[in-house]
């Protein structure tokens, strides 16, 4: 009897441990996700920091050239953008009315998008918020910005402190690690770290080609906001499979305000970069950098962003590849030296 109540106690103790422990990870999740970005964006810029270190560039002064490359370039791509942005909604919306009756008769005399955005206006003033609930809004508002900016900021925290203790954690875990199994340890933490950077990088220049390409296409077919369904279909190109039909959508839809003859352009021109993007750039850029089949990814992207939501989908499929490694190692026992080694922009192995 003394024997069985004490294992009763022991289960009963190793389950509650378990329980606890699955919750706090669930509260945790949001850090848990925001360290893991940190892990990707480090792998993707440790290859470069590795060059430039070969050329006699301090690490630090190589990680800081990434982010000062990061910065300039974002600075660029806003100073390119929004400008020709704002001219387009200027455009579309023509003359702002300063009045209600200005309101009222410019939403009866116009149509298509602009007819839509004012009408929707005439409704929102209807149900005007009182000033003490504007201004608890913008202090919400105010508050999200605040954390989305700490969150970017830890982010790029992790990734740089990750970049310089990597080696430093790997000799721990492997001091932990039986002899026998450190080599297939050591070899599968590369090709995670490989495919993890390779995917970022790849990704970056995938969402750049599509938005170059689709907005100068739009640009020539002559669809409203060319610029910003260009540069939206390359932003959602981070969301596979989803992202490239959801870029399709929108694009018909706006050529559908103008003709169905532009909305059937826009739709040929989305199908069109599709597959040269899918039969040329990719299988010539990225290779097969997860592994990864598009259905597999597809369940598993949504089954995250049903769990967790909808900032979760963006690590997604980094996650996935991580697991399918994790899988094809422990329990089908392959050996990671042996698997393909995916390079984007740089060698996979110098």
């Amino acid at each position: 009897m003394q024997e069985t109540a004490r294992k009763t106690f022991v289960i009963t103790i190793v389950a509650v441990g378990v329980i606890a422990l699955v919750l706090a990870l669930w509260k945790l999740k949001l850090l848990l996700a925001l360290v893991f970005f940190g892990f990707v964006i480090a792998a993707a810029m440790r290859p470069g920091i590795e060059a430039l270190a070969r050329w006699r560039v301090p690490r630090p002064l190589g990680l800081a050239l990434h982010y000062v490359g990061l910065a300039a370039f974002i600075a660029l791509l806003l100073w390119l953008v929004v400008p020709r942005a704002v001219d387009q909604v200027g455009e579309a919306i023509g003359t702002v009315p300063t009045s209600r009756q200005e309101l009222n008769q410019q939403a009866k005399h116009s149509t298509g998008i602009k007819h839509e955005f004012l009408v929707g206006v005439q409704k929102r003033l209807k149900k005007l918020p009182s000033a003490g609930s504007v201004v608890h809004g913008a202090v919400t508002v105010g508050i999200r910005a605040f954390e989305v900016l700490i969150g970017i900021f830890f982010i790029l925290a992790t990734a740089a402190y990750w970049v310089f203790e990597r080696e430093r954690a790997m000799d721990v875990v492997l001091s932990l690690v039986p002899r026998q199994r450190r080599r297939v340890v050591h070899d599968t933490w590369e090709l995670i770290d490989l495919k993890l950077g390779a995917f970022v990088r790849g990704q970056l220049l995938l969402i750049a080609f599509v938005a170059t390409v689709l907005s100068l296409c739009f640009w020539g077919i002559g669809l409203p906001f060319w610029l910003l369904v260009g540069v939206f279909a390359g932003v959602v190109e981070i969301v596979p499979v989803v992202g490239p039909f959801a870029a399709g959508a929108v694009a018909v839809a706006v050529g559908l305000t103008d003709s169905w003859q532009l909305a059937v352009a826009a739709g040929a021109v989305v199908l069109g970069v599709r597959l040269l993007e899918d039969y040329i750039v990719i299988p010539r850029v990225m290779g097969h950098v997860t592994g990864l089949s598009p259905l597999l990814l597809l369940i598993g992207v949504s089954a995250i962003g049903l769990l967790f939501g909808g900032f979760y989908v963006i690590l997604g499929t980094p996650f996935i590849a991580v697991l399918a490694t994790l899988v094809d190692v422990i329990v089908r026992d392959k050996d990671p030296a042996d698997e393909e080694v995916p390079a984007v922009l740089f060698a996979a192995k110098e």
